[in-house]
């Protein structure tokens, strides 16, 4: 028999790990002379940096000068009645799950993840919104957290409370599955048809991660996707709308973020 790959091998899933998040806050913390101060309790990723940037050109974000981490900088916003926290560019599954454990341990609650994706099934036009209520787990971290499947699943009360949010303002958005990879430029045909018959409508960087990640720590976490191509096999592809889609994104995570914070 085949000895596994080295990503399925010598995994202990309910092991602690020896190097802790909240270990390397506390130096962080320590060198850069910051205070303790928790996040806001919902924060949101946001891996092309489209609505950061909006933001900050208006003037309404502002840099959380506490945030410990050394690879990002936090802002804050008003969103939905509070106080809400902001990282952008943090593309990829392991990038985004570092970010994650760090959040959480520094107060975050809920976390929210927006990214763009590449249409696997045509189901309009891009750009739309998925609600991810799955994702076929091709990228490295997951395997770190939880044992092999096909799929990482979201929460389910979670989906049912953002989708019931979301129809109920008539806005264009579908719920299912993704495909998260760390290699978007190895989107082969083949790939591609494969997730197409496993029921997937696009294809991300960060879902799966994110979803083993909240599975094992038991952290409250949902990821959409904003489908804005077609991987470039177009012209005008990568079109997101109105202010680079911050508008109609904004929308969106106020409707879902106000409607988690209700429940």
């Amino acid at each position: 028999m085949a000895k596994p790959p080295p990503i399925l091998d010598h995994k202990s899933h309910r092991q602690p790990s020896v190097f802790d998040p909240k270990a390397l806050l506390r130096e962080a913390r320590r060198q850069k002379k910051l205070a303790v101060l928790d996040v806001p309790a919902v924060c949101i990723l946001d891996p092309d940096g489209d609505i950061v940037r909006h933001l900050k050109a208006a003037g309404k974000a502002h840099r959380f000068a506490s945030w410990p981490c050394y690879h990002t900088e936090l802002h804050t916003f008003e969103l939905a009645g509070e106080t809400v926290g902001i990282i952008g560019y943090a593309v990829g599954a392991p990038f985004a799950v570092l970010i994650a454990e760090e959040l959480f341990a520094c107060g975050c609650r809920f976390l929210l993840s927006l990214t763009s994706a590449g249409q696997i099934d045509a189901l309009a036009a891009p750009p739309y919104f998925v609600v991810i209520e799955r994702a076929l787990r091709d990228e490295g971290t997951s395997y770190h957290y939880a044992a092999p499947s096909e799929f990482a699943e979201a929460d389910p009360p979670l989906v049912a409370i953002a989708m019931d949010a979301l129809q109920r303002e008539g806005l264009r958005v579908f719920a299912g599955a993704s495909w998260t990879t760390d290699a978007p430029f190895r989107e082969t045909a083949a790939a591609i048809e494969y997730a197409r018959a496993a029921g997937v409508l696009a294809v991300e960087m960060e879902a799966a991660a994110l979803y083993a990640f909240a599975r094992a720590r038991a952290a409250s976490v949902l990821c959409l996707a904003h489908v804005t191509n077609a991987m470039g096999r177009g012209q005008q592809d990568f079109e997101k709308g109105e202010a680079d889609g911050t508008a109609e994104a904004l929308k969106i995570i106020h409707i879902v973020v106000k409607a988690v914070r209700s429940r």
